[in-house]
């Protein structure tokens, strides 16, 4: 049900993790732990899942923060639980709030700062990351906490990986040679969005030691995780989340 990340294990009073598609309720084409309520799945199937995933961490749904995502570079600082809109990254440094990104595809990022008991989560798309949501949350947190990149510890979440990210032309001139590949047999270009996010993470100066990258690709392992290019656009959606006991 949970990816639990290993960078994070050293740390009891956090709980962190992204959700696989296994262990909910959801029918196909959501099954089975769809979390998203922005999909056409049973409204009921959706609370279930999300139960089952919170408790599965020590917390209850209403304890979330999380909103409404424009693949844009807002970072909201969360006081409480609760929704909101426009925003793509959350920040708290207040126990009891577990911090929900929703991804189905998308890179979710989760960094922890145990000296300031401070947490993120970020989802970052291919306009979030050319927006540098990542640079821009970090930044977030040393003015909001007075976080610094070497007590930090980051995740970087399962998400479609370059192998399977081919893009047109508008896309890949977003972004530098190291981050795009330009595959001449197939006259395409394809995005690492884990390799740009890293390297969003290590200029703030988290070290590459500090930082954890999921091997899984949502699109390869479309059996355990939600992709909304392999299934056409109708499927379900996971949640990268991370909060304070």
């Amino acid at each position: 049900m949970i990816l639990e990340p290993r960078i994070f294990a050293q740390f009891p009073e956090l709980a962190a993790g992204q959700s696989s598609r296994h262990g909910g309720v959801s029918p196909a084409p959501y099954h089975s732990l769809n979390l998203g309520k922005s999909t056409d799945d049973a409204p009921a199937n959706v609370l279930e899942n999300r139960r089952r995933f919170c408790a599965a961490l020590d917390f209850r749904p209403e304890q979330m923060a999380w909103s409404k995502q424009v693949h844009g570079d807002q970072v909201r600082l969360a006081s409480e639980p609760g929704g909101s809109e426009g925003f793509d990254a959350l920040v708290t440094n207040i126990p009891g709030i577990l911090l929900a990104v929703s991804v189905a595809d998308c890179t979710p990022i989760l960094v922890y700062d145990p000296k300031q008991h401070a947490v993120a989560a970020i989802h970052a798309g291919w306009r979030g990351t050319v927006q540098s949501i990542v640079s821009k949350t970090l930044s977030f947190m040393e003015k909001s906490f007075g976080t610094r990149g070497e007590d930090c510890f980051a995740y970087i979440g399962a998400c479609i990986d370059a192998c399977s990210f081919e893009v047109g032309d508008e896309v890949a001139a977003a972004f530098t040679e190291p981050f795009k590949q330009f595959d001449g047999a197939r006259g395409k270009f394809y995005v690492d969005l884990k390799k740009a996010n890293a390297a969003q993470l290590l200029a703030f100066g988290i070290p590459a030691s500090q930082i954890e990258i999921s091997p899984y690709c949502t699109v390869q392992y479309q059996a355990d995780f939600f992709s909304h290019r392999k299934d056409g656009g109708i499927t379900g959606r996971g949640m990268g989340v991370i909060g304070l006991h």
